[in-house]
């Protein structure tokens, strides 16, 4: 996805009618809506379709909030479950994980920097870890 020229003072994008990007990890998608290329900050919507999710322990080189808007997503590990309404947040260099999706799950992914320090062994592309 093109990103518009970052001289704009504001910008409205209708998520429904941005396509989903598949990620090398299978049953997972996402929308890109913002990123700051200087910081790797980002925006997304992501989806995980039932029974995928992210399968090792991991940790963030930026904080990650996340929103769930539709379904319900599970750290296995914590027993931490992410219905629609749920606000999680993880804490830079917090090891999480592993995830499933007990049912498709929609949900709003917010990084206040890069996402991984580097890319993790489950994705095989460089832009997915980013």
């Amino acid at each position: 996805m093109e990103l518009p020229p970052s001289n704009l003072n504001e910008l409205l994008l209708q998520s429904e009618q941005l396509p989903w990007r598949d990620k090398s990890l299978p049953g997972l998608a996402e929308k890109r809506l913002w990123q700051d290329e200087q910081t790797g900050a980002s925006i997304s919507l992501v989806r995980f379709q039932k029974g995928a999710g992210i399968p090792e322990p991991h940790y963030h080189a930026s904080n990650q909030f996340m929103y769930c808007l539709s379904g319900a997503y599970e750290y296995t590990k914590t027993g931490l479950l992410l219905t629609p309404g749920s606000f999680y947040w993880n804490p830079k260099g917090h090891t999480h994980g592993p995830t499933v999706a007990h049912e498709e799950a929609v949900l709003l992914e917010i990084y206040d920097g890069p996402h991984y320090p580097e890319k993790p062994s489950y994705y095989t592309s460089e832009d997915d870890a980013q």
